[in-house]
């Protein structure tokens, strides 16, 4: 494995790291509904696991509602179970076609609340790219001592792993940043 491998593998885990930490932001409810909230939440269908998105249109009519049409009635019990089984507190109330979810306002201090949540996902992020960059610079000083590459090339890639960490540790602030202002928003 070459150094340049390392960085390139080191990045991908990197970018999973961040599409992790933004699935979570993404699940994470503020002030308005929105079907992101819901789409990826799974249901047994036909003994198969299936997002919810792939079974009924998800729409949000107002910015307090969500609207789930399943194209195959038969599910709405499920889907009403998975979304009563989900950390959302939502009660569903259905007619027989549609599955409707009225989300409340929320209070200042359970808005306060969501955003220490958002902070300790995003501090689990950086703690998991720093374990990442830990593990990149073990792998290019093995192979220095190994003599594959040289003290020059250890030292570059040692900053470039930084770098990268870097500017990752940056976007997830900004998401941070992003989705506490939504959540401070009324």
């Amino acid at each position: 494995m070459t150094a340049k491998e390392i960085l390139k593998e080191t990045e991908g885990k990197m970018k999973k790291t961040m599409e992790t930490v933004l699935r979570e932001f993404s699940e994470v409810r503020t002030g308005r509904a929105q079907p992101s909230l819901i789409e990826d939440m799974h249901i047994n269908y036909y003994e198969t696991s299936t997002p919810i998105k792939q079974l009924a249109s998800v729409s949000s009519p107002d910015p307090r509602q969500i609207l789930i049409q399943p194209w195959d009635a038969n599910v709405i019990k499920d889907i009403e179970a998975a979304i009563m089984n989900s950390k959302l507190g939502i009660s569903p109330s259905n007619d027989g076609k549609v599955i409707r979810l009225v989300f409340p306002a929320l209070s200042t201090e359970r808005r306060e609340e969501f955003i220490k949540v958002c902070k300790d996902m995003a501090e689990r992020g950086r703690v998991t790219l720093r374990s990442i960059r830990r593990d990149a610079n073990e792998k290019i000083k093995k192979m220095q001592s190994e003599g594959h590459v040289s003290e020059d090339d250890k030292f570059k890639g040692e900053e470039e792993v930084q770098k990268m960490t870097d500017r990752f540790i940056k976007e997830i602030d900004a998401l941070l940043e992003r989705k506490s202002k939504e959540l401070r928003e009324v």
